[in-house]
Order: C-alpha cells, then structure tokens, then sequence
C-alpha cells in the first residue's frame, strides 16, 4: 500500500484520506448487472417493511466518519459510516462499520413510526470509547456514543463522532421495547489493544423467529461490559414480505451458483430419482437380507418418524452396478430448493441442496508429503448444500452460506467470484471426493499449521450449473403451496452405517513417516474430525439443524 502515497502533504487529515482511498472500502461494490425487474405479488422487494406499527427500510449508502488503519481482518483497519439518503419520514438507528478489506458493501434499518410511539429519542449520550488512546493508525480520535434510552425504549445502535461533543438528541431514535429482542455479536469488524467490534445478530434466529437485524455494530472494550443494545422484533410476522413463486424464479434465473467440481473428481452429484431408479436399496433392520428396490419419487420410503436406525439406504448389491452408481451422473443432477424466512422475514434464505451417491475417502498432507487415508472419509450418500441470503426490501443478494462438512462460512456478495459475462451467479469449488464448498479453488487444509486432511479445489469442465436443474421441495410459509416429494420425509440414514477400525489405516499412513514427520502426523490423527471417521450415512435435508434454524 505505502507506493501509492504521497509523502509531500503533512497533514495526518490528508494521508488518512489518501490511505483510505488506497483501501477496497472506498470503492462501493456494484454487481456485474442491474437487479432483476420482479413480477408483482405479495410485499416483496418494497423497499420497506411493516414489524408492527415500525416501518423500517434498508439503507446501503453511507457518508465515511472515521476510520482506523490497522488492525482487523488483514491488518487494514476498518471504517465506520453513518447513513445517508435516508428515504423521508424515516430516522437513523444506528451506524455501520465494516472492515476496510473489502469494498464497502451493508446496510443498516431506519425506521418511521406509524403509530405515535415507536420511537422517541434519546435522553442523553453515555461515552462508550474515545480511541486517542489506542495506539493504532487512525484519522485522530474518534468517539463511540451509546443513546440513553427513555423508559420503555431500547437503543438498537451507536453513534460515532470525531469530537468529544455529544451528538444532538435528535440525531438517531430508540425503539419501544416490546419491538426489540435480544442480540449477540457476529461476524469479527475490528480489533486492537483488547478492543473488539462485532456485527450484532439477533440471538435465537430461524424460520418463526421474529429477530431481526438492524445492520449496526457493537464495541467490546477490553475488561468492560459491552454497550446495552438490541435487535427489532417483527411482531407482524405474517410471511407477506416473502417472493411468491413467480419471484422466486426470477431470483434463482438471476443469482443460482455455478459449482466447479474438482478435475479429478470421481464421485460426481445425481439427482436422487436416477440414484433410485439405478439401484439404490431400502434396507430394514432385521430384514437385511432382503432389502427392497426404491420407487423412482422415493413412494415407498417409510414417512416421518426419527433416525432410529431401523432404515437405511445402500447401493445397489450387484459389484458392476454399485461401482457406476457410486459415481453419480453430472448429466442427471438436480438442485433441489428450500425457500425459508430468516431474521424475521426481512430475508429470504434459498437453501440449494446437492446429492452425491458417494463421498470419496480423504487424503492427508503432512509437511510436504501427501498420503492417501484408506478408507477414511468414505461413506455411502452425501448432501451438500449451498445457500443465498436475499434481501426481502430489494431482492438483492447479500450473502452466501458454504457447507463445509459439518459446518460452513458465510461470504458476503462483495467478496464473490461471479460467472462473468455481467451475470449476477455466483461460483463456488466443491473439494475432491468430500465435496466441500469453497468460494476460491486452491488447497485449504483441514488441520494445524502443514498437517491436515486436504480439500482441493480447481475450475474444470465438470461443473454443476443449478440454474439448469432444479426444483423447490419446500417452501412452508406458502402454507401447502410447494407439494414436498415423498424422499424429503424419509427421516432414516441415505447410507449403511459400516463400523470398522481406523487404527490400521492410520498405522499404515504413520509407518511411511520419517521420525518428526510421524510425531506430527499421529498428533493430528488424534484430532481428525468425527466425520471423517467410519462410515456412516447421513441423514437428508429436513434433519439438517439449518432446515428450520440459521446457518453454523
């Protein structure tokens, strides 16, 4: 960054600019197209939102306040805005900081009251920082305010000031009680000397949670309590704000990711009608002996019920036919949709979730040694999944979940990779044989420092474009609108749960290691994720934690 500076100009005003201007945060992102011009219906993509007698709007444009240097995410700082253009009528709730690695690229709520008394200002300011003491590149000091709530109300945001004189009352409004919920901290903004900014989320988040966000941050001093601050309720939560099935179309045509498999993929993704039709066999315990063939739509699985062990599903008994249906068909892939509310039906959540007959077994790098893991990481069936958070008062794409084995990242709209061609869809690499979804092909190693269990991905010709194949199963908030087929209520494992001993595998692995190379590789054999050992068959979609919940 230091060659793209003057060293002329002395003014800390004008080289805090100039490194600002040197920073992604100074460029607001814009997607490769314009958005997408909706079908009309219900209250989706209105700009604003009704929780109750609040009336709230998403504003995403911003005028800087101040900004630090160093520190945060990649060392560069982070900047911290207040809202411009708010829409007539509406008040500020809060401010927005994000980090200065990225462009900028957010959103914070305000609000308009529609029955007299949501909303009342301020009683007076509390001083939460004044950062002159930090030592940390900065534009000079600049000074953290917490609203002083009347009785009833909650402040829902800060405010940030470069003068130690206290904002007017007037500036920002707190919301009455009853419309507000308990929040957290979320996604890391910034940090230094034991200071730590966070993002703030409501606390419980799902399908019928009211929770919703407000787009402002919170500032943990070192040793101190975190300001009192909260999340907005719906208290309206009535579904009307969500795409109907028109809209979700159009919103799928405009943002369905393009998944590059890895070159020396092996396992590839079907669709689960032509794994059933193919061979695939419902087992009953007690009866293994005898297992049955599987309807095309999955009729005869049994319905509902709890993983109790009783069933399970295998490929098919014939060695020449397990071994092409355990590679799967990219031809015959079907994404299948789950369309839900989130944080109060102010987004709308599309889970994407692939099938792939088989996860292939793992392989380990220790050092600057690869090595095959036998048998580890093999299990029959597997389901990935990949989700776009969009926004309910514009239809615009904020953020993209990756499933990542048994957890998963969150990458914000800004920090995508898109198809190119002003196409708006984004891309993401699923890793070799676990299927993993990454946001940049490469190697990332699941482990400590240079030992771990390898996930590499690459662009190649094999690739899974959902926006081709696909079909909603689900979307309960149409109250019966989206018929679920039979397989989705299948609440059994989609494999065999097959015990055996890792021990030998890892042993084999360890006698091939030079002294410190096998310390170092036993050390982490003791760590290796749960799911990575034995083989034991997942279970589908609707027992996943996300299928009613947030996304870990």
């Amino acid at each position: 960054m230091g060659n793209c500076l003057s060293i002329t100009d002395p003014s800390p005003e004008a080289v805090s600019e100039k490194i600002l201007k040197a920073l992604p945060v100074e460029t607001p992102f814009k997607f490769p197209s314009p958005l997408p011009t909706l079908p009309q219906g219900n209250g989706f993509a209105k700009q604003t939102i009704d929780l109750g007698g609040l009336e709230v709007s998403q504003v995403s444009t911003f005028n800087k306040v101040w900004s630090t240097y160093e520190g945060g995410p990649d060392n560069l700082g982070a900047t911290f805005f207040e809202p411009s253009s708010v829409p007539s009528g509406f008040s500020i709730l809060g401010y927005y900081a994000q980090p200065n690695n990225h462009q900028l690229f957010g959103w914070v709520l305000t609000a308009r009251d529609l029955s007299s008394d949501t909303l009342k200002s301020p009683l007076d300011y509390t001083l939460v920082a004044n950062t002159e003491s930090l030592k940390t590149k900065q534009d000079g000091p600049g000074y953290i305010w917490q609203p002083v709530p009347p009785d009833g109300y909650q402040a829902v945001g800060l405010l940030v000031t470069t003068t130690s004189q206290k904002p007017p009352l007037d500036k920002l409004r707190c919301v009455r009680s009853d419309l507000t919920e308990q929040c957290e901290a979320d996604t890391w903004i910034w940090g230094t000397n034991g200071v730590n900014v966070s993002n703030l989320r409501p606390n419980i988040r799902g399908t019928q949670a009211t929770g919703v966000c407000v787009g402002t941050f919170t500032w943990q001093p070192q040793n101190s309590s975190p300001p009192s601050l909260a999340c907005l309720k719906n208290t309206k939560l009535n579904f009307s704000t969500m795409p109907n099935g028109s809209q979700i179309g159009v919103l799928f045509n405009t943002y369905s990711p393009l998944i590059h498999l890895h070159p020396d993929e092996e396992y590839l993704p079907s669709s689960v009608n032509w794994y059933f039709s193919n061979g695939a066999l419902l087992y009953k315990q007690g009866q293994e002996s005898n297992p049955n063939p599987i309807e095309s739509n999955g009729a005869n699985l049994p319905q509902g019920g709890s993983n109790d062990g009783s069933y399970w599903l295998d490929l098919p008994r014939d060695k020449k036919a397990k071994e092409r249906v355990k590679k799967g068909d990219l031809r015959n892939t079907k994404a299948y949709l789950h369309i839900k509310p989130m944080l109060g039906a102010t987004f709308t959540d599309i889970a994407i979730w692939l099938f792939y007959p088989f996860n292939g077994p793992a392989r380990a790098k220790v050092k600057f040694i690869n090595l095959p893991l036998g048998r580890i990481g093999e299990h029959i069936g597997d389901w990935e999944h990949v989700t776009l958070r969009i926004s309910n008062f514009t239809g615009e794409l904020w953020r993209v979940f990756l499933s990542q084995h048994s957890g998963g990242v969150w990458i914000d709209a800004c920090d995508l990779e898109f198809q190119g061609g002003g196409s708006n869809k984004p891309v993401a690499y699923a890793s070799l044989h676990g299927h993993a979804m990454y946001a940049k092909p490469g190697l990332v190693l699941q482990g400590d420092g240079d030992v771990g269990i390898r996930n590499d991905t690459a662009k190649s010709k094999k690739v899974v474009d959902t926006g081709l194949g696909y079909e909603v199963v689900a979307a309960e908030y149409e109250g019966g609108g989206v018929v679920e087929p039979p397989w989705l209520n299948y609440y059994r494992k989609w494999g065999p749960k097959i015990d055996y001993s890792v021990d030998d595998d890892v042993k084999r692995v360890a006698r091939l290691l030079p002294g410190a190379l096998k310390k170092a590789f036993d050390n982490f054999a003791k760590k290796i994720p749960d799911e990575v050992y034995g083989e034991d068959g997942p279970t589908g979609p609707k027992l996943k934690g996300n299928w009613a919940g947030d996304e870990k």
